[in-house]
């Protein structure tokens, strides 16, 4: 099944947190999304992998995504090696996006450099034809280079090379993200009101969301915001299509 854009993160809910406006807008366009986590954030604060695994599920049917995978390497101590570019290469591969989405290149958690990283070099690498993987019919998979590879923003404020408006989606990006109902604070919900506190299980962190999105869009004129880095610098045909 080919697909449009993949977005790719270490931890479940990592996309949600991040890009979600963004795939919110893409979907809404007619564009199809899959989600790729490469852990199952075994090693959060709150919850478990899990109680993790079903609110991925949940998130991903909310936002219309086409499937959700999970590759399963080991949260915080994933290696960057052989085994794991091939797993992220063979899902590139089966599902051919144009676009994918992966980790912010720097940030204060650790797994997501090195995410970005090893993403990153897995577009790369799947595009070369001695690089072989199969399916599960042990057929060879055709290469597949994706058009470009962006890297969201996440905790850090960086300074995005592009944003993309997500005015229209904010309220359903933040109904996606508290799908993850281990991890945040909901007003009323007691099921996990007496798990421990960690960075984003406060009050405060959704105003911190929005006020994010709302800097991010500040600058091109926009109410709400999502940014992106780049490591490749991107061409556009049409001056236009700048705002």
């Amino acid at each position: 099944m080919k697909i449009d854009i993949l977005a790719i993160g270490v931890h479940p809910d990592d996309v949600e947190l991040s890009c979600s406006g963004t795939l919110l807008g893409q979907i809404a366009a007619g564009k199809t999304v899959g989600l790729l986590d490469l852990t199952r954030g075994e090693l959060g604060t709150r919850g478990t992998a899990e109680i993790r695994d079903k609110e991925a599920a949940n998130a991903a049917k909310m936002m219309g995504a086409a499937f959700r995978k999970n590759l399963r390497m080991a949260d915080g101590f994933f290696a960057y090696n052989q085994e794991n570019l091939l797993k992220i290469i063979e899902v590139i591969r089966e599902h051919q996006p144009d676009i994918v989405l992966a980790n912010a290149l720097d940030d204060r958690h650790p797994d997501h450099g090195r995410a970005a990283k090893l993403t990153a070099d897995a577009c790369f690498y799947s595009g070369l034809v001695k690089v072989e993987t199969r399916n599960e019919q042990q057929e060879l998979h055709e290469r597949w280079r994706p058009k470009a590879l962006y890297h969201y923003i996440q905790d850090r404020n960086l300074k995005p090379d592009f944003v993309v408006d997500i005015a229209p989606y904010i309220d359903r990006k933040i109904e996606l993200i508290l799908a993850f109902r281990s991890q945040f604070h909901i007003p009323g919900d007691q099921e996990f009101a007496k798990e421990l506190s960690s960075p984003i299980s406060g009050k405060q962190f959704f105003d911190f969301l929005r006020a994010k999105a709302q800097s991010y869009g500040r600058e091109a004129g926009l109410d709400y915001a999502e940014g992106f880095n780049v490591a490749r610098v991107p061409g556009v045909k049409n001056l236009f299509d700048l705002i």
